[in-house]
């Protein structure tokens, strides 16, 4: 039996970091050892995703924020033994300094956040980030690309009355909503009710400034809104005929890109960050990012291909050969064995 490995969440709200978490979790579990996931009380949406999974799962009191933060660090202080797997910069920082730690850092940290950041990674066993492109930002970061499950859909057919076209996220200028929206009330203009948006995502931690902004531009596509709230990743992507990821700040990766890519599902991802990279060289629908003209052409374009079974075909055979489950856990492995976790020994940091 391999070590014991604890999980720590920054946010307890299942985004997408919560989703790697858990996948890394379920694949810790596979190779041998004894995960725990620990996350925030409030919202409580990890630790009740991860009991559902059969994992083993703590709530620590407190909302995620400073208060959690210090929950986390004394919960830390009283349960030693075991490395520490802390997922964002939150828990990281959180416990910064302790040892037997692990930082996984989703996200390109700017302005103060490069501090936070350099300070979180203070005595870690290592720094692992999900992409090559966010690897650059952090010195002898080791590169875990997460991996996603094969998702069986209900098979649509494109291309045929009005184009769905699907959101995943939350509804923020960062993530570009609003710039989506934009397109598709521009190309709405050429043929009324043409593209219908369907969002699955909550503004959950958008500030107000921010919703109003949102908002105002969903406001101008009328009727051809739909909101979905929170919906099983499979369920959804059966529901659209294409995926819009139209980020405007550098991703670490792009969990919903390589979904969609096992499902089959078309999809268009701006340049942001690690986005072109997880559809691989020469995918055919990539928009500059923040640019919403160039959004709504690179749309229509592949509006145009539908149902587009060449592009997709080989999106999918990108995600057999990069980011099926078994891929993913090989990773995971290779990096276990290197850092000594995949042993049987001692526990605990006394």
């Amino acid at each position: 039996m391999g070590r014991r490995i604890i999980l720590a969440a920054s946010d307890g709200s299942m985004g997408g970091a919560g989703a790697v978490l858990l996948t890394i979790a379920a694949g810790l579990r596979e190779l041998g050892t004894e995960p725990l996931v620990v996350a925030p009380a409030e919202p409580g949406d990890v630790v009740r995703a991860a009991r559902e999974r059969g994992l083993e799962a703590e709530a620590i009191e407190g909302r995620a924020g400073a208060e959690y933060a210090r929950s986390l660090r004394r919960w830390r202080g009283e349960h030693r033994e075991g490395v520490l797997w802390c997922h964002g910069l939150l828990a990281a920082t959180a416990t910064a300094g302790l040892p037997g730690r692990i930082v996984h850092v989703h996200r390109v940290p700017s302005g103060p956040l490069r501090t936070v950041a350099r300070l979180a990674r203070l005595r870690a066993l290592a720094t692992v980030v999900p992409s090559e492109f966010l690897g650059q930002y952090f010195r002898n970061a080791r590169v875990l690309e997460p991996w996603a499950a094969e998702l069986e859909v209900v098979r649509v057919p494109r291309g045929k009355g009005p184009v769905r076209v699907g959101f995943v996220g939350r509804p923020s200028e960062a993530t570009g909503i609003h710039l989506l929206a934009d397109a598709l009330v521009s190309l709405n203009r050429l043929a009324p009710y043409r593209f219908w948006l369907r969002i699955a995502g909550a503004p959950r931690f958008v500030d107000a400034r921010e919703r109003a902004i949102v908002e105002g531009r969903l406001a101008a596509l009328k009727g051809s809104v739909q909101r979905v709230g929170r919906m099983p990743a499979d369920e959804f992507l059966g529901t659209i005929d294409l995926l819009v990821c139209p980020s405007t700040v550098p991703e670490g990766f792009g969990l919903a890109v390589a979904e969609a890519m096992s499902a089959r599902v078309p999809v268009v991802v701006s340049d942001a960050g690690a986005l072109p990279d997880v559809v691989g060289p020469d995918y055919p629908w990539v928009a500059r990012a923040g640019d919403s003209r160039h959004l709504a052409d690179v749309i229509a374009e592949a509006t145009r291909s539908l149902p587009a079974s060449d592009v997709v075909d080989r999106a999918h055979a990108r995600w057999k050969e990069r980011y099926a489950p078994e891929r993913g856990i090989a990773r995971l492995r290779e990096l276990l064995d290197s850092l000594g976790l995949l042993e049987v020994a001692p526990t605990g940091d006394r």
